[in-house]
C-alpha cells in the first residue's frame, strides 16, 4: 500500500476561509502597532544584580516575558470602551495548547459571526545575530490532526522582535532591565511558502519548523494541500511511510 492508494480524510475549509484568516492578521496587526506606536511596548525587570540582566542569555528568558506582554496587550484592548477592533475574547493558551494566546473576532459572515485566531508567539532578539531564526512551531501529529478536525483552523505564527537594555534607577540605585518590543510579522502557517517548511524528526511526533522566521513567502493553499505538503515533508524524513501510517491510524485521518 502507497500514500496515494490510501482513502483519507479531506479536510474542506469554507469558501471565506482566507478572508477570515486576512481579517485576523490584519486586527492584530493593528492592536500591535498601536501598542508599540503609543509606547506602550516596555517590560521593565527590576534585580539586584549589580550588571543588570546578563544580555548574551537574555534570548533564554525572552519568550515568556514578551508572551505575558502580548497577552495583556489583547485583553487591554478588551477591556477599551471603545474596543474599535471588534475583539470579543482573549484567552491565555493553556499548558499543552498549540496557541499561546487565543482571539476571537466578531466578523459578519455565514454561518458564524465569530471568527477565531490562534497565535504561537515566537520571540527574536534584534541585537543577537540569528537569535531565534529557524523555531520549532508544533508537532506535526498535532497541528496535522488540527486541520482534520476543524478545516478552518487559523494557526497565526506571531514572530515578534525585542531589544533589551540595563539602566539604573536613580533612587534606589537598583538596576533594572527593560525589554522593548521593537516589531513584529504575522503569518498564517497554512499560507507559508513549501522552501520555508521543514520537519524535525526529534521529539515525539516531530516538530514543524519555519527555515527563517524572518524571510518568508506566501503560498495560497488549501487545507488539504497544507495536509499533504506535511505528509509529504514527515514521510521524505528518516521515519519514513510506516511511521506515517501508523500515526494516520492513530490519529483517524484515514476514512
Amino acid at each position: 500500500m502507497t500514500y496515494d492508494e490510501l482513502d483519507l480524510r479531506e479536510p474542506l475549509e469554507s469558501e471565506d476561509y482566507q478572508d477570515c484568516s486576512d481579517f485576523v492578521i490584519s486586527s492584530l496587526g493593528e492592536i500591535m502597532r498601536e501598542a508599540i506606536d503609543s509606547g506602550r511596548n516596555k517590560i521593565v525587570i527590576n534585580t539586584n544584580l549589580k550588571l543588570g540582566i546578563p544580555m548574551e542569555n537574555v534570548n533564554k528568558i525572552a519568550g515568556p516575558f514578551v508572551e505575558a506582554w502580548t497577552y495583556e496587550i489583547f485583553a487591554e484592548c478588551l477591556k477599551d470602551g471603545e474596543n474599535k477592533y471588534d475583539l470579543i475574547n482573549v484567552e491565555a493558551g493553556g499548558r499543552l495548547n498549540m496557541a499561546d494566546v487565543i482571539l476571537q473576532f466578531r466578523k459578519v459572515r455565514r454561518p458564524s459571526s465569530v471568527v477565531t485566531g490562534n497565535l504561537d508567539v515566537k520571540t527574536t532578539s534584534r541585537d543577537i545575530p540569528n537569535s531565534g531564526k529557524s523555531p520549532n512551531i508544533t508537532s506535526f501529529a498535532r497541528i496535522r490532526s488540527a486541520y482534520v478536525q476543524d478545516p478552518d483552523y487559523i494557526f497565526i505564527v506571531l514572530s515578534i522582535k525585542h531589544r533589551v537594555y540595563s539602566s539604573r534607577d536613580e533612587e534606589t540605585s537598583m538596576m533594572m532591565g527593560v525589554m522593548k518590543v521593537v516589531d513584529f510579522n504575522a503569518y498564517d502557517l497554512k499560507f507559508l511558502g513549501d522552501s520555508d517548511l521543514s520537519y524535525n524528526p526529534a521529539l515525539g511526533t516531530g516538530q514543524i519548523q519555519v527555515k527563517d522566521i524572518h524571510y518568508v513567502s506566501y503560498q495560497k493553499r488549501t487545507t488539504w494541500e497544507f495536509c499533504k505538503l506535511l505528509d509529504r515533508k514527515f514521510i521524505a524524513s528518516r521515519k519514513g511511510f510506516e511511521q506515517w501510517l501508523e500515526y494516520a491510524h492513530q490519529n483517524n485521518w484515514i476514512k
